[in-house]
């Protein structure tokens, strides 16, 4: 199987979950493109998105875009993630949204994760961590970063749905997740950090040569 037929089988298997009639929090990525054409017009409540890109792609499904202050509750959260360990912790934000990406999952009360087996590590890092930054506050966050260690990249000619910046940290291999979340966003200017740590995912669905492997967090969440 190819890389675009493993992302839609992940995406396939994730439908099953959603509950008729719920509010349905929705990421982003190109995973997510395939959840998206999958969801049938009438079947939640509404959906908050994670991301423009998102709310335009549910808004052609015909699918009811809520902000979340309006949604208040989210049932479910559905996302795809650039790295995925064995504690279901997560590395995001390659396509720049994962200051919404993280509110969501934080908001939801499950929260899936749908990826192809390429995905999977041992350990976070990788991908580069990416930091939404304040925009004056660019150099003097990479400043810090360096001092951690870290050789920060500017993504350049990027600007995220919040008005943010986007610096990519590479040469970290993340030992600690929900430590190095902390640190990173300790950071005076660091809007959020890429690393998901603390809101690791309940329910991992990969798409896999061999059929969509299940893996559950333990949080004592029944699904």
């Amino acid at each position: 199987m190819d890389l675009i037929s493993l992302k839609r089988a992940a995406a396939e298997a994730a439908l099953a979950y959603v509950p008729k009639g719920c509010v349905l929090g929705v990421g982003t990525g190109s995973t997510m493109i395939y959840f998206i054409r999958g969801l049938k017009r009438g079947w939640v409540r509404g959906a908050v998105p994670s991301s423009k890109g998102t709310e335009r792609a549910l808004r052609k499904r015909g699918i009811r875009v809520l902000d979340l202050n309006q949604a208040k509750k989210v049932r479910l959260y559905v996302d795809g993630a650039d790295e995925v360990n064995p504690s279901l912790q997560l590395m995001k934000g390659g396509g720049g949204a994962l200051t919404r990406e993280k509110i969501l999952a934080s908001a939801a009360k499950k929260f899936i994760c749908i990826v192809d087996g390429s995905k999977l590590v041992k350990r976070l890092g990788k991908f580069p961590i990416p930091l939404e930054v304040v925009p004056m506050a660019r150099d003097q966050v990479a400043r810090e970063v360096r001092k951690m260690g870290g050789r920060p990249v500017w993504r350049r000619d990027f600007v995220t749905d919040n008005g943010g910046e986007i610096l990519d940290v590479h040469g970290w291999k993340v030992a600690d997740p929900v430590r190095m979340e902390r640190r990173l966003e300790a950071i005076p200017g660091v809007i959020c950090a890429g690393v998901f740590g603390k809101r690791r995912a309940d329910l991992l669905l990969v798409g896999t040569p061999q059929g969509v492997e299940k893996f559950i967090s333990v949080t004592g969440i029944r699904w």
